[in-house]
């Protein structure tokens, strides 16, 4: 980041342009484009807004505003990169933790999907069961021969 803040600065400073004057003509804080110049990107919040000011700046200037932005994107890889996994893995757990720990507040109108236990499926398999052999046999008893019912199964010659 250093080397394109230095780029910048150099090349607004070969122009003759001072850092008030670029500022007032892009529409941007003196204070931002010397952060930029100085490299300090913990300055921004937004990568995205930061990357649209160094386009700017560098189109400003006359430089090729897409090498600089490349060049941007290779530091932020690098930089990013640095981050060791298992620090990303503390942080990925404890954000869980935090978002468990914490009661979410649903609106009435929102559908809660609600989890059931093993015991209620299998209680709902049970009496379905029951059911089915109830049947079965309510039926067993209801053949009927010449329009009568019969208890038995009998064959009539």
């Amino acid at each position: 980041m250093n080397e394109i803040g230095n780029m910048l600065r150099v090349t607004r400073e070969s122009s003759g342009v001072s850092i008030e004057e670029a500022s007032r003509d892009l529409n941007i804080k003196d204070v931002i484009l010397e952060n930029i110049e100085d490299g300090k990107i913990g300055s921004f919040q937004d990568v995205f807004q930061l990357k649209s000011y160094i386009s700017e700046y560098a189109h400003y200037l006359g430089l090729d505003s897409e090498k600089l932005i490349d060049s941007f994107n290779e530091y932020l890889f690098t930089y990013t990169s640095k981050i060791p996994v298992k620090e990303i893995e503390k942080k990925v757990q404890q954000q869980a933790k935090e978002e468990k720990d914490v009661e979410k507040v649903v609106s009435p109108y929102t559908k809660v999907n609600k989890s059931h236990s093993l015991m209620f499926y299998r209680i709902i398999y049970i009496t379905l069961a029951v059911i089915a052999v109830i049947l079965l046999v309510w039926s067993l008893k209801q053949i009927t021969i010449n329009k009568r019912v019969t208890d038995e199964i009998s064959y009539v010659e």
